[in-house]
């Protein structure tokens, strides 16, 4: 879309005074943006997403970024419930223009930040009830949301909302591991199991659904085929080196076609060197560059939503996983700028 020279202006609310020297924005032709780096340092303000707006600061949102600050469901390592805030603060050097998409995300669309769900972190079949109706009441205010996590349980009542504007969904799932097994100790909802119970409950096109960068040890090589069972294909880890960004961006169009298409990021895709804090880390995942490089393909494609999940910041360094789980969750907003409205 055409856009005019940004001007910084204070963000405003009904009911609320502006704050200029506060909260100066970036706007452009109405859409609010970021709070201006220029006047306000990084380092200050809100720790919002990029630092965008809140949901009940603009009058209307393109896309929403929700948090779910929930890992009831882990096997391993616990932390993914500070996931989301880590993420968020990691996220205070993200710029207005994506060159390499040559789009700038937050003047395209009107991006801001939901806020948190509150979910309960002691019954895991309530907490995933509540996602699903925060999920449904935030699709009806934003039509595309990306949604931090959390562990990977969270994709289940996301993808019930996804699928209730959108019908079965092609699933590309970013992982070190499958997460398509029955139960883990008898348990049927946990972050191992989220695409088996989305198939199961007809949420997935299973003609279109593909895992990409699994690797590591399994249990058996039963699991390989129970998980083809419920339409998922592979592009595992080892392949990644033969094909290419290149490869697997093709692999990827030619699966889900003009499907609408969800986008799942485990963060343990990522090698350890990349993303230490995460729950179940792998060695031998993919480079930073090579998953954003991947993910920049999703402006071509029919995106309807997407989740970032499984980041631990109590085993991150430097922010090395928050920065990445970040600049992730800021392809993925330029991708649906791009995407149709």
């Amino acid at each position: 879309m055409p856009e005019s020279k940004p001007q910084s202006q204070p963000d405003s609310q009904p009911g609320r005074r502006p704050l200029p020297w506060i909260e100066p924005r970036v706007t452009v032709d109405g859409i609010v943006g970021q709070v201006d780096a220029t006047v306000v340092p990084r380092y200050g303000g809100e720790p919002t997403f990029a630092r965008l707006p809140r949901l009940s600061d603009v009058p209307r949102a393109d896309i929403a970024i929700l948090g779910v600050p929930f890992d009831t469901g882990v096997s391993y390592r616990p932390g993914a419930r500070f996931g989301p805030g880590h993420i968020r603060e990691s996220s205070r050097l993200l710029r207005p223009y994506n060159p390499a998409l040559r789009v700038s995300p937050f003047a395209a669309r009107q991006v801001a930040d939901a806020g948190d769900i509150g979910v309960n972190p002691f019954d895991i079949g309530e907490a995933i009830a509540a996602i699903e109706r925060g999920a449904r009441d935030l699709l009806e205010r934003a039509p595309r949301v990306l949604t931090l996590g959390g562990d990977h349980t969270i994709a289940l009542p996301l993808l019930r909302a996804v699928t209730a504007a959108h019908g079965p969904v092609a699933v590309v799932h970013f992982d070190a591991h499958l997460d398509t097994w029955d139960t883990y100790f008898g348990a049927p909802y946990t972050h191992g199991t989220p695409f088996r119970r989305a198939f199961e409950e007809g949420l997935l096109d299973p003609e279109g659904c593909l895992h990409v960068g699994i690797r590591g040890p399994l249990y058996d090589a039963d699991d390989l085929v129970a998980d083809s069972a419920v339409g998922f294909q592979l592009v595992p880890a080892t392949e990644l080196e033969h094909l290419g960004s290149l490869g697997v961006i093709e692999r990827i169009a030619a699966r889900v076609g003009d499907r609408p298409v969800y986008v799942s990021v485990d963060i343990d895709v990522l090698d350890p060197a990349f993303a230490p804090g995460t729950g179940t880390p792998e060695a031998g995942g993919l480079t930073s560059r090579e998953l954003l490089a991947v993910l920049r393909s999703f402006a071509g494609l029919n995106l309807v939503g997407a989740d970032i999940v499984e980041v631990a910041p109590a085993y991150d360094h430097a922010q090395i996983t928050g920065i990445a789980a970040a600049h992730v969750g800021y392809e993925l907003l330029s991708a649906l700028a791009l995407g149709k409205p």
